[in-house]
């Protein structure tokens, strides 16, 4: 099978990947396992935004007042409100206990669906963003070097490296030599 984008063929589809016996049962996994850290990055940005304007945000109280209103009314809202109770200063939903138990119980079937829809070309960012956010908080390095590198590239702001002290430019269109400068103030 092909894929046309604007009419325009785009090259050929795979074909669907083999799925396990267990693949019910690792998509119910996987989805709460990305409801858990969806609902974590949420809070997290809430927390983020406090601290920049000097809020005071009851979490768990904000989760029991969308508990109560009319958009999400999830049950699921229970639970990150016993989360709160038991520990009012928790940095993150995912350390808490029950959550952190649920995604180290779904995490490989979590991965397994993830890698089957990549390998099946089927689009699942629900499932694979909130895969890359929670190995985000897990990595001791992002890929933030290749926007560095694009950076420089397309406006000479320098980079740094991480097998070497000092700040650097690549000459892209040159010999693609890299020379020490200072920092760009751009």
């Amino acid at each position: 099978m092909s894929l046309e984008y604007c009419g325009e063929p785009v090259g050929p589809r795979p074909e669907p990947a083999a799925v396990p016996e267990t693949f019910v049962d690792d998509v119910r996994a996987a989805l709460y396992a990305s409801k858990v850290v969806a609902y974590a990055q949420g809070f997290d940005l809430i927390v983020a935004g406090a601290k920049e304007y000097d809020w005071d945000i009851d979490l768990g109280a904000l989760a029991r007042i969308w508990r109560a209103g009319c958009i999400i009314r999830a049950r699921f809202l229970n639970r990150i409100v016993d989360a709160y109770a038991a520990d009012p200063s928790l940095p993150t939903l995912l350390v808490d206990p029950s959550f952190a138990d649920a995604i180290a119980q779904g995490e490989a079937a979590w991965r397994r669906i993830v890698g089957i829809a990549a390998a099946s070309a089927v689009p699942a960012p629900g499932f694979s963003s909130a895969l890359a956010y929670f190995d985000s908080l897990a990595s001791e390095r992002l890929p933030a070097a290749l926007i560095q590198g694009q950076r420089d590239f397309f406006g000479a702001h320098t980079y740094r490296r991480i097998d070497r002290d000092g700040v650097f430019h690549t000459l892209w269109s040159g010999d693609r030599g890299e020379i020490a400068t200072e920092p760009s103030t751009h």
